[in-house]
């Protein structure tokens, strides 16, 4: 009978020691993923905030090899010793047979309750069980940091044995790779989402789009003649939707200022009781900025902080005028346009019933892109009636039908050898078509 009883509390004991093991084997696992899946940039914010967890969680992502070695060490000697314990006791009550019997029996329970039970929580919890978790696993890296670390210098010597490379170097190419695919995944119900989507794409692109390409060209520049009289001046200033115009003389390419509306009212105030023909029109305005075409709106925004101005003149590589830049057409590249969710914004860009849309060869794939959510590439052409050019490689006629990159485009009119309107069918529609 003691016997009986001394056998039964070790076959408890026993019991309670596998059941200890596989515990902490589970609490290993989940800290293991949770600790790699963990929201790099909601701890970040978390530790500014002061949030001690946080901050021991960086830290040791930080150190991320001593970490994973110390968590791997422990999660595997936790499960060896499990599985031989429950294969000694199974052998002495069922001989060589306890053998298949512990096998089958650990391998049901480490995956289940040591692996994935503890990892699927932890996947689903990740922020939440790394802060949980880290204090513990903290002092768990330091006391089994010296193993660690020998496991580490012999897994890269036989790296080093084989000529594998290890290390592989996560540039800034890389990092904003990453965090454009974040931008992707930021999904949700609502126009303000994809607004948000929008804008956060534009500002990674303000290095990659040139001020050519969002300027708007001489042809479409309102500019006045300073040899003109001042009551005229006054008058084509005021007619004008904009604050600042080009004062050019003689020639249109020679601009000799910017005149500000309220720098001329200014004037004419002071001036009252004189002669308004003795005002020197271009002493009121602002000597003209002039900037190369192939400037890049990141460097143009930091330019304008700088400077401390609004606007600027684009010339080419020649010298010759090319168009205006101002402050607030890289502000629109990024915020856009400000309307009804359900209205088409972007001029030249008309919905049809269909499901189609009506585009004015002149629109930019950018805000074609961002106003559509869209992902027409603008490496090649910066225009629709570009992009269709670049991919036809001819002039096509009135009627032509092109499909590429997954939309449909049918070419509605022309005038010369310029595109002027496509109908333009998405990615749905042009496959129901």
């Amino acid at each position: 009978m003691i016997e009986i009883t001394g056998m039964n509390e070790t076959l408890f004991l026993g019991v309670l020691v596998i059941t200890i093991l596989l515990f902490l084997s589970a609490f290993f696992s989940g800290s293991e993923t949770a600790l790699t899946a963990a929201s790099d940039a909601r701890l970040h914010q978390l530790s500014l905030q002061g949030n001690r967890r946080a901050s021991i969680v960086l830290r040791l992502r930080r150190q991320n090899e001593t970490l994973i070695g110390a968590i791997l060490i422990g999660n595997n000697i936790t499960n060896i010793a499990a599985s031989a314990l429950a294969t000694s006791i199974l052998i002495s009550l069922f001989d060589e047979a306890g053998v298949a019997y512990a096998m089958i029996a650990m391998t049901i329970l480490v995956v289940i309750f040591a692996e994935v039970l503890p990892k699927t929580f932890a996947i689903n919890n990740a922020d939440k069980s790394a802060l949980l978790v880290a204090p513990i696993i903290r002092v768990f890296v330091w006391c089994l940091r010296p193993l660690s670390i020998t496991v580490r210098l012999i897994v890269n010597g036989v790296f080093r044995v084989f000529g594998a490379k290890i290390y592989a170097k996560f540039g800034q190419e890389e990092r904003e790779e990453e965090l454009r695919g974040l931008i992707e995944l930021h999904r949700g119900p609502g126009p303000e989402v994809s607004e948000e989507r929008a804008m956060l794409r534009s500002i990674l692109d303000l290095g990659e789009v040139s001020v050519e390409e969002i300027m708007t060209h001489r042809r479409n520049v309102i500019m006045i003649d300073s040899d003109l009289p001042v009551e005229k001046i006054l008058d084509e200033l005021t007619e004008s939707p904009f604050t600042r115009l080009p004062l050019f003389r003689g020639d249109q390419d020679e601009i000799i200022g910017i005149l500000h509306g309220k720098a001329l009212l200014r004037a004419i105030r002071n001036h009252k009781g004189q002669d308004m023909s003795e005002l020197d029109i271009v002493s009121v305005a602002n000597p003209p900025w002039f900037i190369p075409d192939s400037t890049n709106l990141l460097d143009q925004l930091q330019a304008f902080r700088t400077r401390r101005e609004h606007f600027a003149v684009v010339v080419d590589e020649y010298g010759t005028l090319q168009g205006v830049v101002t402050l607030e057409d890289i502000l629109e590249e990024i915020v856009g346009d400000i309307d009804d969710e359900n209205d088409i914004s972007v001029a030249g860009v008309r919905a049809q019933s269909d499901g189609s849309y009506l585009v004015d060869g002149t629109v930019t794939l950018r805000d074609l892109n961002r106003e559509l959510d869209w992902n027409l590439p603008d490496e090649h052409a910066s225009t629709v009636a570009g992009l269709i050019l670049h991919e036809a490689r001819v002039i096509p006629s009135i009627g032509h039908e092109f499909l590429f990159h997954g939309f449909r485009f049918k070419i509605l009119r022309r005038h010369r050898n310029q595109i002027t309107q496509i109908r333009i069918w998405s990615r749905k529609t042009a496959v129901e078509k």
